[in-house]
C-alpha cells in the first residue's frame, strides 16, 4: 500500500483528521479545492458557532484575525412570514471568511501528512485496501492505494455513495447569492416561510457584501428561491444584481438509521457520516469532533478500529436525536407562531 489512510475532502472535517492522525501513519488527503485560487464555492454563511468555538478552546487553537470578516453580529432577526412576525434573539456566532479560514485548517496539517488536490473519481477494492483515482488540475489522472479510506467529503460523498448504498438521507439543495451590501443597516436573519421550504433560509453582511440563501427540496428548488427573494424584496430585504451563485446538496438527518460511522476498512465522518443538525444545518463542530474521535481511534485502538469509532460516536449521534426534538418547535409553523409570540428569550431591542 501507499498510504495508511486517504482521506477524501479537506474540509474543517477532513482538515481536523489530517492535523491529529498519529504521525506513525502514513497519510493522504485529497480535495478538489487547490490553495492557489479561491477554493471555497459551497453554500455557507461563514458562521462559526459556539459548539464550534468551544471545541476550538478544547484543541487549544485560536483564530487568527484575518480570518474574521466585519461586522460581528450579536443578534438574530427571526423572520415568520407564515405568521407574519419578527423577533430578535441573541446569538453568539462570529462572522468568517470561509475560504480562508479553510485554508488556515489545512496549513495546520503537518508536513508528513502529503496533500494531494484533484477530484476524486473512482474508489475500488483491492486486496488488503483499496485503491483511489483522481484527477488534477492538468488533467492528468492519479492511482494511489491505502490500507483504511475516510470520506470526510459531505453530502456529496462518494466514498458513502460507494461503500453505504442504499442508506439515503432526507437531501436539500442549498442556494446562495452574494450581492453588494445596500441596507441600511447590516444584519443576520433567519426566514421562516412554509410556502419556500419546510427547512429555513438565512442572510447576513460580510465584508461590504450581503448574503442570502436557503435550503429547498430539491425539485423546483431554483424556483423556490427566486420566489422567495421576490417576497422578501417587498419586505425590506436590498438584493440588487447577485454577484456569484452557489449551489450544493445538504443533508438533514431524520432519524437515527440516517448515520452511517463505517464498516470494512471505510469511515464517514462529518456531514458525509449524517452529522449535521437538523434544525440548523450546521456541521462544523460535529466534523470537527467526529474528525477527533477518528484520529484518537487509530492512536488507541489500530486493531479494531470500525468498532472503537462506533461506540466513540454515540455521543454525537444523542446529541443529533435531541436536535431533531427542537425541530418540531422550530419547523411546525403553528408551534414556530406561539413560541414567537410568547416572546420567550427575545431581546427587546432599544429604538431611537
Amino acid at each position: 500500500m501507499d498510504y495508511d489512510i486517504i482521506i477524501i475532502g479537506l474540509g474543517p472535517t477532513g482538515a481536523t483528521l489530517a492535523k491529529l492522525l498519529p504521525a506513525s501513519y502514513r497519510v493522504c488527503a485529497i480535495d478538489k479545492k487547490s490553495l492557489e485560487v479561491d477554493g471555497f464555492k459551497k453554500p455557507c454563511g461563514g458562521l462559526l458557532a459556539p459548539d464550534a468555538q468551544k471545541f476550538f478552546a478544547r484543541l487549544d487553537l485560536t483564530l487568527p484575525k484575518d480570518v474574521l470578516v466585519d461586522p460581528q453580529i450579536f443578534s438574530v432577526r427571526a423572520i415568520d412570514m407564515d405568521s407574519m412576525q419578527t423577533r430578535y434573539y441573541q446569538r453568539f456566532y462570529m462572522n468568517l471568511d470561509r475560504d480562508k479560514f479553510d485554508k488556515w485548517l489545512i496549513s495546520l496539517i503537518p508536513p508528513t501528512v502529503i496533500l494531494a488536490y484533484g477530484c476524486c473519481t473512482e474508489i475500488s477494492r483491492i486486496a488488503e485496501g483499496f485503491s483511489v483515482q483522481y484527477r488534477r488540475a492538468d488533467g492528468e489522472t492519479c492511482q494511489i492505494t491505502s490500507r483504511y479510506i475516510v470520506g470526510a467529503d459531505g453530502a456529496g460523498s462518494l466514498v458513502r455513495r460507494k461503500f453505504f448504498p442504499g442508506h439515503g438521507i432526507r437531501r436539500y439543495t442549498a442556494i446562495q447569492q452574494w450581492f453588494e451590501d445596500e441596507n441600511a443597516t447590516p444584519f443576520y436573519s433567519s426566514v421562516f416561510d412554509s410556502r419556500a421550504t419546510d427547512c429555513y433560509s438565512w442572510s447576513m453582511s460580510k465584508d461590504g457584501k450581503f448574503i442570502f440563501g436557503g435550503a429547498y427540496p430539491p425539485k423546483n428548488c431554483r424556483e423556490r428561491f427566486e420566489a422567495q427573494k421576490q417576497t422578501l424584496a417587498k419586505h425590506g430585504f436590498d438584493f440588487g444584481q447577485p454577484q456569484k451563485t452557489e449551489a450544493c446538496v445538504v443533508f438533514r438527518p431524520s432519524r437515527y438509521s440516517d448515520f452511517r460511522t463505517a464498516k470494512n476498512g471505510v469511515f464517514l465522518i462529518g456531514e458525509a457520516a449524517g452529522f449535521i443538525s437538523p434544525s440548523s444545518l450546521e456541521g462544523i463542530s460535529y466534523g470537527m469532533k467526529s474528525g477527533y474521535i477518528l484520529a484518537k481511534v487509530f492512536q488507541k485502538h489500530p486493531k479494531q478500529p470500525e468498532i472503537s469509532y462506533h461506540k466513540n460516536v454515540l455521543g454525537i449521534k444523542a446529541g443529533l436525536m435531541l436536535k431533531l426534538l427542537k425541530c418540531p418547535f422550530m419547523y411546525n409553523r403553528h408551534l414556530r407562531k406561539m413560541i414567537m409570540k410568547s416572546g420567550v428569550t427575545t431581546i427587546d431591542m432599544l429604538r431611537p
